[in-house]
């Protein structure tokens, strides 16, 4: 099982926060340091210094740091214009030696697109799928040759399809809990199928699904890494459990039901039941991202006894 940092800088960080986070989790030994793409916070509090760039984010830690795999969980297809999106992908990948990992969602924030301008069609799945159509197209292009794509949504004539990914397939990720569309597009086009914020028996049905999605379509379900993010807040304490939990505005009477919570034990002790569910890779959501020593924490006493 890999574990990966995941973090929500539309909450509030600024860049050198972003590098301090992801520079320890790769001295402890975590596998990924993950961030959302979203520009507006969510809740009250204060949003100061304001929202990043994902890829502008990524592009700055694939130069600042060696080992850790680096990506998005997970981008809109809102946001961006596929071909841009490709190239950009592309470009970070190789900045990082091969480190990048690119996950795309249909994207479901509606007030940041309000706030900033950028158009939310009420139905964006065929959206979606002509993005992974497009950028996987483009960089599975043989090289010295075009591409041409005819959408409904993207026209592209001649497009050199330069430049390509280090990796010869850059991980794409897709996830959601959609009981039929959502599995089906991952079988198409996933390397990674991801699911967040839900239940153990959720994680499990959802799970089957895009299993069950690759067989319908002659895919070995073997090829399809499965996922799952959560919320996480470990604490040695009760003291510090609560402080940590207030620091998110999360709620000590609902947010162990579902979450990664509690003492480090009970941690490895959750983990460890994601992993019986068929988890290659946990994301561990840490929303706090200047508590350092919470990731040190986790780094120390959850992660070695799950290696």
């Amino acid at each position: 099982m890999e574990f990966v940092v995941f973090t929500e800088p539309q909450q509030g960080a600024s860049y050198d926060e972003h590098l301090a986070q992801a520079r320890a989790a790769e001295r402890l030994g975590f596998d990924g340091w993950f961030r959302s793409d979203h520009f507006l916070r969510m809740g009250d509090g204060d949003p100061k210094p304001g929202p990043t760039d994902s890829w502008v984010t990524l592009a700055g830690l694939a130069r600042e740091t060696e080992r850790i795999r680096l990506g998005t969980l997970v981008s809109s297809a809102t946001f961006r214009h596929p071909s841009l999106l490709a190239i950009q992908v592309a470009q970070v990948d190789a900045m990082s030696g091969g480190r990048i990992e690119f996950g795309l969602g249909t994207g479901w924030f509606a007030e940041e697109h309000t706030a900033y301008g950028i158009p939310f069609p009420p139905k964006r799945f065929g959206l979606l799928e002509e993005q992974l159509e497009v950028v996987t197209g483009l960089w599975s292009t043989a090289a010295g040759s075009t591409f041409d794509y005819t959408g409904e949504h993207y026209t592209l004539a001649g497009a050199p399809a330069l430049p390509k990914p280090v990796q010869s397939r850059l991980p794409v990720i897709i996830g959601g809990a959609g009981p039929s569309r959502t599995p089906q597009i991952a079988a198409r086009f996933a390397t990674e199928f991801n699911l967040g914020f839900r239940s153990e028996d959720e994680i499990a049905a959802a799970f089957e699904r895009v299993r069950r999605a690759c067989e319908d379509i002659g895919r070995d379900p073997a090829t399809m890494r499965t996922s799952v993010a959560l919320p996480t807040v470990v604490a040695e304490n009760d003291a510090d459990y609560l402080r940590r939990l207030a620091a998110i505005d999360e709620d000590p009477d609902e947010f162990a039901e579902v979450n990664i919570a509690g003492t480090p034990a009970a941690a490895i002790e959750k983990i460890g039941r994601l992993r019986e569910l068929g988890a290659d890779r946990v994301y561990l959501q840490l929303v706090d991202v200047r508590d350092l020593d919470h990731l040190e924490l986790i780094g120390t006493e959850v992660l070695p006894a799950l290696r």
